[in-house]
């Protein structure tokens, strides 16, 4: 899938929420979430990572604010257990579609489960990856539920 394919997939999953949602194209990379907080110009934790973690044979991808490390105690409980790993880059094109860098929340398999992170609570507009690692979508975290179809969860080592 080229860089326009993923962006273009996202941007058609999102029209038929009509919520006016858009993702931006930037010329800097937003690969991680430091340099998407670089170029966007806001904090580390607006920036909400996408991350796919495999235990076992299943699957879930997790998306919390930048800023926080994932507790990989409650992801093993989150998917039933056995060793905690992410998921290598070619298993995360395979499954969700979109590279490591450029990995949307939504748009993915429906057997994949969707976890978010509580802590993006705390902002008006978190930014998402939107399907390349140019592109992000500034989306409210109430938002997140009906578009990802994930649940808010505790993800956050104390």
């Amino acid at each position: 899938m080229s860089n326009n394919q993923g962006l273009e997939r996202a941007r058609r999953y999102l029209d038929q929420f009509n919520l006016g949602l858009e993702p931006l194209e930037h010329e800097k990379t937003t690969k991680t979430s430091a340099e998407a907080a670089e170029t966007l110009n806001v904090e580390l934790g607006q920036i909400a990572k996408s991350i796919l973690f495999r235990c076992g044979n299943k699957y879930g991808l997790f998306v919390a604010a930048g800023d926080i490390k994932i507790n990989d105690k409650k992801v093993r409980a989150l998917l039933g257990g056995g060793k905690t790993k992410i998921a290598k880059p070619e298993e995360v094109i395979e499954l969700t579609g979109y590279p490591v860098g450029g990995v949307c929340p939504f748009d993915i398999d429906e057997n994949i489960p969707i976890f978010l992170d509580q802590s993006m609570m705390r902002f008006k507009t978190v930014y998402t990856s939107a399907g390349t690692p140019h592109s992000l979508l500034p989306i409210s975290p109430l938002q997140l539920p009906q578009v990802t179809k994930g649940e808010f969860v505790d993800l956050e080592k104390k």
